[in-house]
C-alpha cells in the first residue's frame, strides 16, 4: 500500500466529526506535508472529509448515491412518510401503477393488476380485493387495519402501508416520484455508453514508447489512458506525446499527466460539452479513487446527445413546460428567426413579472432552435449574457428575435432580442458549442 493509500485508509478509519490537518496527518503517519495535502484533497473529492469555513477539515460520513432503477414499495414508504403494517416481504417488489379506491368493488376489478398499489381508507372489502389480486394497499388518513387483512398481506407477500396524509396529497406525491423516475431514465449517463475496462486498450507507466507503437499497430488507435500498477489513471498518451521520444523512453515520462476524466454517474451531455470545447477524442472513465473502469469516445457521445435531442420525452420537466410555449414564426426575409411566448402565471416571480430563470431558458431554447433550423447544427449553450432587461408582466405576449452574429467550426454567437409591444424589453448574447451536422 502506498503512503497515499495509507493516509486515505487512516482518514476513513476516523470517527465522523473528527478534525484533521495536513500537519497533523504528516506528523502522525511520517509523510511529507505535500503527500498529506494531496491525500486530503482526494478524500474531499470522494466525500470522506469536508472543509468548513472557520472550523477546518472535518471527517464526514460518505454519502452513497442511490440509483433507483425501479420504484419499489420500499421507496414509496419514504416518499409518503409512512410505515409498514404487514407484508414486509413484498417491499422490494416494483410498483407498476397506483389506483385510488373511490368506486365500487365491482368497478375496481378492471383496474387492479399485480404490482399495483391500491390507495384506500378504512374499506376492508377493498383492501381484501386488492391483496387477493396481487396489489399492495396504502391506507390514507392513518386508519388501522384488521388482523385478518394483515395475515392475508403476509400470506400473499404484498405490503400494507399507512400514512397520515390524505388521498389527494399521497396521489400527488407518488405521481411526482413516478414522473421523476421517468425523467431520470431519459437522461443518458456515462455508464450507459462507456466501453468497459475489459475492452479498453490502455498502457502501464512502466511501458515504453516502443510498446506504444506496438499497441497502435494492434488496435488502430493512437490515444490511450495510462495507469499505474494499481490501475489508477495517471495520464494519457497520444502520438503527439511520443513523436520525438526514443523507443526506450518510458511512457510515464512521455505521457500528459492529470488528464481530463469522467465518472460513470455523470450525464453524457455534460461530458459532451467538455469534449467539444477541449477538442478531446476520448475521455477515461474512473471510480472515485481514479481506478480506470473504461473510456468514452467523442463519436459515441455526440451520437447519443443528438439522438436524445430528437427523442420525445416520456415525462415533462420544468424546461419542457417553458419550451413547449415557444412558437417559431415564419422566417422573415432577412433570415433572422422570430419566436413568440406567452408569460403565464407559472412563469413569474413573486412580483408577478417574468422570472430571470425562465427568461434565460427561453433564450437558450431559441438559440438552439435557430442553430438547428438555419445551419443544421445541434448545439450546447456555453455562455449567455443578459445585458439589458425591463420587467415583463404576467399574461404578456412577447416576441423573441435571434440574429446569428458568427458561426465557426466549433462555436457560434447569437444575439437575442425580446420585444413587448414592439419595444425592446431584453437583450442578450449567447455563445454555443456546435456539434457535427446531423
Amino acid at each position: 500500500m502506498t503512503k497515499h493509500d495509507q493516509i486515505l485508509a487512516h482518514i476513513e478509519s476516523l470517527p465522523v466529526g473528527d478534525k484533521i490537518s495536513v500537519r497533523g496527518i504528516a506528523k502522525m503517519l511520517g509523510v511529507s506535508e505535500g503527500t498529506a495535502y494531496r491525500a486530503i484533497k482526494e478524500a474531499e473529492n470522494v466525500g470522506l472529509v469536508s472543509t468548513i469555513q472557520r472550523v477546518g477539515t472535518i471527517r464526514i460520513e460518505k454519502k452513497i448515491k442511490e440509483n433507483i432503477k425501479n420504484l419499489t414499495f420500499k421507496e414509496i414508504v419514504k416518499i409518503i412518510e409512512g410505515d409498514v403494517l404487514a407484508g414486509k416481504k413484498g417491499l422490494k417488489k416494483p410498483l407498476d401503477k397506483f389506483i385510488i379506491g373511490a368506486m365500487t368493488e365491482k368497478s375496481m376489478l378492471r383496474y387492479i393488476t399485480p404490482g399495483a398499489l391500491m390507495i384506500v381508507g378504512d374499506r376492508e372489502g377493498v383492501q381484501r380485493l386488492a391483496l387477493t389480486h396481487g396489489a399492495a394497499v396504502l391506507l390514507t388518513g392513518g386508519f388501522e387495519v384488521s388482523q385478518d387483512i394483515m395475515n392475508l398481506a403476509d400470506k400473499v407477500e404484498m405490503p400494507i402501508l399507512r400514512t397520515a396524509h390524505d388521498t389527494f396529497t399521497v396521489g400527488t406525491m407518488i405521481n411526482r416520484a413516478i414522473s421523476d423516475q421517468m425523467i431520470k431514465k431519459d437522461i443518458v449517463l456515462v455508464e450507459d455508453i462507456q466501453t468497459p475496462e475489459s475492452e479498453t486498450s490502455y498502457m502501464m507507466t512502466k511501458d515504453t514508447v516502443e510498446d506504444y507503437f506496438k499497441l497502435v499497430e494492434k488496435t488502430g488507435y493512437t490515444r490511450f489512458p495510462v495507469v499505474n500498477k494499481s490501475k489508477r489513471l495517471v495520464g494519457m498518451v497520444t502520438a503527439k506525446d511520443v513523436g520525438d521520444k526514443s523507443l526506450t523512453q518510458s511512457i510515464e515520462k512521455a505521457m500528459t499527466k492529470d488528464p481530463r476524466h469522467a465518472k460513470s454517474h455523470m450525464s453524457v451531455a455534460s461530458i459532451g460539452h467538455q469534449m467539444i470545447w477541449d477538442g478531446l477524442e476520448i475521455i477515461p472513465v474512473v471510480e472515485d479513487d481514479l481506478t480506470l473502469v473504461g473510456i468514452i469516445s467523442r463519436q459515441d457521445v455526440m451520437r447519443t446527445v443528438q439522438m436524445a435531442q430528437k427523442q420525445p420525452q416520456a415525462a415533462h420537466k420544468l424546461t419542457d413546460h417553458i419550451t413547449n410555449q415557444i412558437v417559431e414564426k415564419e422566417m422573415p426575409q432577412n433570415g433572422d428567426a422570430v419566436f413568440t411566448f406567452e408569460v403565464t402565471p407559472q412563469m413569474v416571480n413573486n412580483l408577478g413579472t417574468l422570472s430571470f430563470g425562465v427568461l434565460n431558458q427561453i433564450i437558450s431554447s431559441v438559440v438552439r432552435s435557430t442553430m438547428l433550423s438555419r445551419y443544421n447544427f445541434h448545439s450546447i449553450i456555453e455562455q449567455s449574457s443578459l445585458y439589458y432587461f425591463k420587467l415583463i408582466q404576467m399574461d404578456s405576449e412577447i416576441e423573441i428575435r435571434t440574429q446569428v452574429i458568427e458561426v465557426g467550426r466549433r462555436s457560434g454567437k447569437v444575439e437575442v432580442s425580446v420585444y413587448k409591444d414592439n419595444i425592446v424589453s431584453a437583450k442578450a448574447i449567447a455563445v454555443c458549442q456546435l456539434m457535427d451536422p446531423i
